[in-house]
């Protein structure tokens, strides 16, 4: 019996804590799951993201904008996508993907063993400054060629620092469309979304894991596609009294997918983080109409360039003079050091609203202000003359474009006061005026 009632109150306190569990919580989880292949390319994980945002937008009950469907389709020309195999052997050492080792996003795929001749990055460099050796490249590329030896370039660049390792960054890119490069690193890990690929297979290897002594085997597979469709999910709550203006809420749903089937990238807090900031403003705003009409726009493509917000702004679902404000969110998942506001010197008057309703309320330690800057999906609006901010959080979270963006790392720490700040902000906009 006392088994019986144990086991009972374990199931409730699971279906209380199931219940209990925030929306935003439970949407940011979600679309970091493994079901949703990183929201990039391979198996479609951008298309499951978008559907799953439009039943979410259902529930709430927001309306596409002007009864259109939910989605706005648009091209990604070109995407390099890693749809299979990504292994890499140093000798009989097996590399774990992301940790020990990354491809780079143009990488090209390849299925053999490699045995790269050695270039010393201090030997590419001139007199400890920026002029690159060309005499050395030569010789050693001459020695590559003429050699039954070796197959590929292993360049070691874990060996030079400062303005030296500035003038070689790119440069295995420029040697991968002759051979396979390996290159030898010791910074931190970061990925894209590759609009290109190269002619060879381009791996970088983290310093501390390899052996110089031994060769490689590698199993990649590597596939262009020259046009993907893809999608943007736009909904749309009207003012509580017909209204020409409209406030826009925008954050990008899209990351940079998988790196093989058993790589991941999540994406947790860039930005499952913002999008799900979208679905908070969305149930606030429809049952709490505003004087302006309230539009929200997950884009995708940002990773791959702004492409989405970019086809936006060229294909308007209303006239873009008609936005009294925009403010994009991406990166919401800390904030213990508060938030960034770029544009901020563009606009003043509401940057100052922003900090002025932050204090007021003890809400963030910090807002701060960052000048114009082509780093989110605001950017194009702002070229096209919307008033726009691109809203981050600062934090100890510093996982970004890794393995280890994922959902249990976030702390959420100021969320709920972040989705306070922007609420305010809304009401309060018309002060300005």
């Amino acid at each position: 019996m006392h088994r019986l009632i144990l086991l009972l109150i374990s199931f409730l306190a699971f279906q209380s804590f199931g219940q209990v569990e925030p929306d935003f919580k439970r949407i940011t989880r979600t679309l970091c799951s493994p079901e949703f292949h990183g929201r990039g390319y391979y198996k479609k994980g951008d298309s499951i993201a978008a559907d799953f945002l439009v039943q979410e937008f259902k529930k709430i009950g927001v309306s596409p904008l002007r009864k259109k469907e939910y989605l706005q389709s648009f091209p990604l020309e070109g995407v390099n996508v890693f749809s299979g195999k990504m292994n890499v052997l140093n000798g009989s050492k097996v590399l774990k993907p992301g940790v020990h080792f990354m491809v780079d996003p143009e990488s090209g795929g390849f299925t053999g063993k490699l045995n790269p001749i050695y270039l010393s990055g201090e030997k590419m460099i001139l007199n400890e400054g920026t002029e690159i050796n060309d005499d050395y490249i030569r010789e050693k590329f001459s020695e590559l060629q003429s050699s039954d030896l070796y197959n590929a370039i292993l360049l070691d660049l874990s060996i030079v620092s400062g303005d030296s390792l500035k003038a070689l960054m790119g440069f295995s890119k420029v040697l991968a469309e002759s051979a396979p490069v390996i290159e030898v690193m010791n910074r931190k890990f970061t990925w894209s979304v590759g609009r290109k690929q190269l002619a060879n297979p381009l791996i970088y290897i983290q310093d501390s894991i390899i052996d110089f002594k031994q060769g490689f085997t590698v199993d990649i597979e590597s596939e262009f596609i020259e046009t993907y469709q893809t999608q943007n999910v736009i909904a749309s709550i009207p003012a509580k009294k017909k209204c020409a203006e409209t406030i826009v809420f925008t954050a990008h749903y899209d990351h940079l997918g998988r790196m093989g089937d058993e790589t991941c990238f999540p994406g947790a807090n860039d930005n499952a983080s913002g999008t799900s900031m979208l679905f908070t403003m969305a149930k606030h705003f429809k049952e709490n109409p505003s004087d302006y009409n309230i539009l929200f726009i997950a884009f995708a493509g940002e990773e791959a360039g702004l492409v989405g917000s970019k086809y936006f702004v060229e294909h308007p679902m209303l006239k873009l003079k008609k936005i009294e404000f925009l403010v994009n969110l991406d990166i919401m998942g800390s904030g213990e050091e508060g938030i960034t506001a770029v544009n901020g010197t563009l606009f003043e008057k509401e940057f100052e609203l922003l900090k002025e309703i932050s204090e007021e309320n003890q809400l963030l330690a910090k807002v701060k202000r960052r000048g114009p800057a082509a780093n989110s999906d605001h950017y194009w609006f702002t070229k096209a003359d919307v008033p726009s901010f691109f809203i981050y959080t600062m934090g100890p979270n510093k996982n970004y474009h890794d393995v280890f963006d994922v959902y249990e790392a976030l702390s959420f720490q100021e969320y709920e006061d972040i989705t306070t700040l922007l609420i305010s902000f809304v009401d309060r906009l018309s002060e300005l005026k």
